[in-house]
């Protein structure tokens, strides 16, 4: 526990520091704009005061270096006396000839910069407009550059670290499993052994059936558990074979007051599967549904072909599930019951769409109603 705080805290720690360099990066940014602001102000000014020295009537007046000021100025420039355009510079052509584009860009100019004075002579006054420069454009959307770059890396971060735990949550339930298969193991084979005695002291044969059948099932489930983590062998068999004899022994064991139903084709439907797991998705799917209905109710099961697909629906009439939990019913952990431990469905997705490459969803719920899963498989 006191590791796992420690872990909390360095987590918190790297997000506040990261949180403070960025907050620093973007004042420094606009720290840097709002200067080259000041400055290209500065420099408008300067051309401002160097046209004013080009209209000034004294001739002995020094204009070479204010018209150097002028020349070398690239920014967009325009000039107005009461309202009216009388000068402009780096401007593009196109806009300069249509007068409505012109009176669009001056707006522009004004929402950009505050206009500078400029005194020619008494009652005669002219108001520079301009544009800030390309640098200051760019400087612009560095901020939003460097936000976006770090939302892309925090989301590359957060989906290292949660593949990184779901690789850490199936090597431990890989391990769990093949331990429980393991652990299994012994007491079965003392089971095997005391059923064999059981045999030659003449015990009657219903009874050694029924316990043949559960020590059975009892190395289905071993073999299941040992399957996971490893690659299963697929086989080609009849999806409606298999499902049925899952579905019959189940039914078998259920209490009387649950009605059941299976619904499927008279050809036999061939796909590659593993035997063993598809018996446990079958189960595990039924077992819900059975929870969902308290024990009481109908449970209807049906096989059918859907063009390149067979899909395979189990109904019940149980509590419903809400539409907000259709996808996390199948999360790790996830669970409505007070002593589950939400692996079943997990697990059951798991095996349908990484182990046989199909899907499984909720195709039909309804608070009150019931639920009906379905599972999807292309042919072969």
């Amino acid at each position: 526990m006191q590791f796992s705080d420690k872990r909390n805290n360095t987590r918190w720690i790297i997000i506040f520091a990261s949180f403070f360099i960025v907050s620093l990066i973007l004042w420094n940014t606009y720290s840097f704009f709002q200067i080259f602001k000041n400055e290209e102000r500065v420099k408008m000014q300067q051309w401002a005061l160097a046209q004013t020295k080009m209209n000034s009537e004294d001739t002995n007046a020094d204009v070479e270096l204010p018209l150097k000021i002028i020349q070398n100025a690239s920014i967009s420039i325009i000039v107005t006396e009461k309202d009216s355009i009388i000068n402009t510079r780096n401007i593009d052509s196109d806009i300069e000839k249509n007068k409505v584009k012109l009176n669009a860009f001056l707006q522009k100019l004004k929402s950009q910069n505050d206009p500078i004075i400029i005194n020619i002579s008494e009652g005669k006054i002219h108001k520079l407009y301009y544009g800030d420069s390309s640098l200051l454009n760019k400087l612009k959307y560095y901020p939003i550059a460097l936000l976006l770059i770090i939302f892309l890396f925090a989301a590359l971060v957060y989906n290292f670290y949660k593949s990184t735990k779901m690789a850490t949550q199936n090597k431990l339930w890989a391990g769990m499993a093949k331990e429980t298969a393991h652990q299994i193991g012994t007491p079965l084979s003392s089971l095997i052994g005391w059923l064999e005695i059981m045999k030659a002291n003449n015990i009657p044969e219903s009874i050694l059936v029924e316990i043949e059948k559960d020590i059975n099932r009892l190395q289905t489930i071993t073999d299941r558990f040992s399957k996971i983590g490893s690659e299963p062998a697929l086989e080609k068999k009849d999806i409606i074979e298999e499902t049925l004899n899952s579905f019959d022994y189940l039914k078998s064991r259920f209490s009387s007051q649950v009605n059941f139903y299976f619904e499927a084709t008279k050809e036999p439907i061939f796909i590659s599967l593993n035997p063993e797991l598809h018996s446990w998705t079958i189960e595990n799917l039924m077992k819900n549904a059975i929870d969902a209905m308290k024990g009481k109710g109908e449970l209807t099961l049906e096989i059918k072909k859907d063009g390149q697909y067979v899909r395979i629906n189990i109904t019940d009439s149980g509590k419903g599930i809400p539409k907000n939990q259709f996808k996390s019913i199948f999360e790790p952990g996830f669970t409505s019951k007070k002593r589950g431990w939400g692996l079943g469905l997990s697990l059951t997705k798991r095996i349908v769409e990484e182990y046989h490459a199909g899907k499984i969803k909720v195709a039909y719920s309804e608070i009150g109603m019931g639920t009906t899963m379905q599972i999807s498989y292309k042919l072969s």
